[in-house]
């Protein structure tokens, strides 16, 4: 029996899951993302899943320690950090809020000159640039750092140096974005492009495990509270928004189909990381290394798939009483 404020019976809803679990492994679809060369490296036979519960439940299955760099998961939560300290109405003075329609990574704005959201390349830099402009290099790594540790409830990231020099090796996409933003005059004053940018590899490069993912995954699902610290990181105003964005945004040019047949917020990384948020209820990491042609984990849509065929944790399966656990 499911609870919409939680899961009342434990061990059976991880038995589903599990079961699911060994359904989706033995799936051989998907690239290992090679653009970004240190990533080509990952075995493609990595899968992990792992989830926190709204009230601190913990389960996991798979290589749910082998740690990955966040690349794209990390912007749900640069966006929280800046919408937190700045406030909405000045955030999105900077950087939109509506999906693209395109991959992650192309060079283009919206019409009034902004990058379209914060989930995509462009709009994650922006982010980047108003994370603490007042603080040094070092300092302003820290609080990112910090928060990701606070969000996990006391996992500190780990920073893959080797995965950074890869990534600003082979940024030139990102450096046009860049210079193309500063072209429109849409950055703040006085922002540092190149500082801005090594925020942003920075950012990408830290790693965490799918142990560590699934708890802030989790603090989002119950409203900016750490399920295993009790402590308030994001307002819910904050997490409400960031959700609205995951739900809209958060799997790149594949994210209308994502909302469509899945229907809950979550944000993909082309490391193989996916987080997804069923609010109210619990946070959810998979990570498997090969991506489909949108640059999303094969296995990790494949899972989000079966449990929403499972359970009714579809944001609009309440509506029509659709539930399909018994």
């Amino acid at each position: 029996m499911m609870d919409l404020l939680g899961i009342q019976d434990f061990d059976p809803f991880c038995a589903e899951l599990t079961a699911i679990f060994e359904r989706i492994q033995p799936l051989a679809e998907g690239r290992v993302a090679t653009y970004i060369p240190q990533l080509a490296r990952a075995n493609p036979d990595t899968f992990a899943m792992a989830l926190c519960t709204v009230e601190g439940k913990r389960f996991a299955l798979g290589d749910s320690q082998v740690p990955f760099s966040l690349q794209s998961t990390s912007k749900p939560t640069n966006y929280c950090l800046v919408h937190e300290e700045l406030g909405e109405e000045v955030v999105h003075r900077h950087v939109g809020r509506e999906p693209s329609g395109r991959v992650f990574n192309e060079i283009s704005l919206n019409a009034k000159g902004l990058p379209h959201n914060p989930l995509i390349n462009a709009g994650a830099i922006m982010c980047c640039s108003l994370i603490r402009p007042d603080l040094g290099s070092a300092d302003r790594f820290d609080h990112v750092s910090h928060t990701w540790e606070r969000l996990t409830g006391g996992t500190r990231p780990a920073f893959n140096n080797a995965i950074y020099l890869s990534e600003r090796q082979s940024a030139d996409r990102n450096f046009a974005l860049a210079y193309l933003m500063r072209e429109h005059k849409v950055f703040p004053p006085d922002t540092d492009l190149m500082e801005t940018l090594e925020l942003y590899f920075q950012c990408c490069s830290l790693e965490l495990d799918a142990e560590a993912l699934c708890v802030a995954a989790a603090t989002l699902a119950a409203g900016g509270i750490c399920p295993l610290t009790g402590e308030r990181v994001f307002s819910a105003r904050t997490v409400r928004n960031c959700l609205s964005l995951m739900a809209s945004c958060g799997m790149y040019d594949f994210s209308g189909e994502f909302a469509f047949a899945i229907g809950l917020p979550a944000k993909s990384g082309v490391s193989g990381a996916l987080m997804v948020v069923i609010p109210n209820v619990l946070g959810l990491c998979l990570y498997s290394p090969p991506l489909d042609q949108h640059g999303n984990s094969v296995r990790g849509v494949a899972f989000c798939r079966a449990l929403v065929e499972r359970y009714p944790f579809h944001l609009f399966d309440i509506l029509a009483g659709m539930g399909r656990a018994d």
